[in-house]
């Protein structure tokens, strides 16, 4: 898959993680998307690398969609916590 593909997935991958973990989100819907395409990317890569399986079949894979999710949901937890931190 070409970067362009996993830009795409990335932007919804992050509308689902925010969909999955709803409250209120220090950043405005840019930093959403680019959380989305960076956990889109991670989650890829966590499936390669810890797990030793091949999550990147390609687009209409579901396992693609999996990993891309559950890495958007990672990063975006992890920025509600520092960015929470921060603002209080």
């Amino acid at each position: 898959m070409g970067i362009i593909a996993w830009i795409l997935i990335g932007l919804l991958a992050g509308a689902i993680a925010k969909a999955i973990t709803p409250g209120r989100d220090p950043g405005g819907c840019l930093i959403t998307m680019l959380i989305g395409i960076a956990g889109g990317l991670l989650g890829g890569w966590l499936g390669k690398v810890v797990f030793g399986v091949e999550s990147i079949n390609g687009f209409f894979h579901l396992s693609t969609w999996i990993a891309a999710v559950a890495g958007s949901v990672i990063l975006l937890l992890l920025y509600r916590l520092v960015a929470g931190r921060r603002s209080h």
